[in-house]
């Protein structure tokens, strides 16, 4: 049996008792004959699914579906009307409503077992897609947790990595994994001492030793997880301090032996990193930042992802605009004038 809770809504006893055999071998079910039954029931089940009646006693379907969904905070329930009115004004009223589907009466058995099984399947996809970018965000905050980024840096620089990877091709699920994967870039930073991490000024031989640890410690944490975004993360947090030109860490990987992603967030990190102000430095006025990536392209960056990111500034100007918000501490960015 599936252990989803699905409430289902009628005020006619056969019509539950019908629904019951249908899906009781299948699933959790909770009965209600009117609204002030139904939102009971959902407040004290959280259920998955309603299968709702329209025509109730005290309160059509669609003024209660509106109710549930007032009373659903976090919008995980969805409700499916199913209904002996079988004219269109009906059915657009219940998706007005905010349903997901509709069913007419009488019901056939196998309609109901794919309608119900296909919803579930999406509610039980979201839920998991929330799991991720739960993770992600407790992933990449504790990633900088000991550093003085601040919260912002790392959602900037992923939006900055999304605009560069669509740049040059990628497609849209690929883009859409890389800007959760890119925040955990720095995960491995858990593993670095505080001190080191806000030192006011640049670090000893010794520190940076440690410093370089990182990169393998956030592959050793991030690669546990067999979900395509983790592995992607992992492969980026091992690798977004190679260089083009070998001379980076953790391996002195070369060229494109260097993995895309990696390329690709090396030169967000760097361009988003070069505009915040730190402790030991000023925030840089956006064209010396550009004349430092284009100093370093064939050294640090790969060339051919620089003449992009050029081409794209625009684009990534706007997104730094939109993270401007003079009001949030969390989100206060400061922009030099040229």
């Amino acid at each position: 049996m599936n252990h989803q809770t699905i409430l289902i809504v009628d005020d006619e006893p056969l019509n539950l008792l019908l629904m019951e055999s249908i899906l009781s071998a299948h699933y959790t079910l909770v009965l209600a004959r009117n609204g002030r039954e139904t939102l009971e029931a959902v407040a004290r089940h959280s259920p998955a699914l309603v299968l709702l009646d329209v025509g109730l006693p005290d309160m059509d379907g669609y003024a209660l579906c509106r109710e549930i969904k007032k009373i659903d905070a976090g919008q995980q329930v969805q409700v499916i009307f199913v209904s002996s009115y079988t004219d269109t004004a009906h059915e657009a009223a219940g998706f007005e409503a905010g349903g997901v589907d509709y069913i007419f009466k009488p019901v056939l058995p196998q309609i109901v077992l794919a309608r119900v099984s296909a919803h579930l399947a999406l509610v039980r996809s979201s839920t998991l897609e929330q799991s991720y970018r739960d993770a992600v965000l407790m992933l990449g905050h504790a990633g900088h947790y000991n550093d003085t980024d601040t919260g912002a840096h790392i959602w900037r620089m992923a939006a900055y990595a999304r605009a560069l990877a669509n740049a040059i091709g990628w497609k849209a699920e690929r883009c859409d994994r890389l800007e959760l994967a890119a925040p955990m870039h720095d995960t491995g930073k858990l593993g670095v001492p505080q001190k080191i991490l806000r030192k006011p000024a640049p670090l000893e031989a010794w520190e940076w030793t440690i410093m370089k640890t990182h990169p393998q410690i956030g592959h050793d944490i991030l690669s546990k997880s067999q979900a395509p975004v983790f592995q992607l993360a992992a492969e980026i947090a091992l690798r977004h301090h190679e260089k083009w030109d070998g001379s980076g860490y953790p391996n002195g990987l070369q060229g494109l032996d260097i993995p895309e992603s990696a390329r690709i967030v090396a030169l967000a990190d760097v361009f988003d990193a070069l505009s915040m102000k730190r402790p030991y430095k000023e925030a840089w006025p956006t064209e010396k930042i550009m004349a430092h990536i284009a100093a370093n392209a064939g050294t640090h960056f790969d060339p051919a992802m620089v003449r992009v990111f050029f081409e794209i500034l625009p684009e990534l100007l706007q997104i730094q605009q939109h993270w401007v918000d003079e009001t949030n501490p969390e989100t206060r960015y400061v922009f030099p004038q040229a």
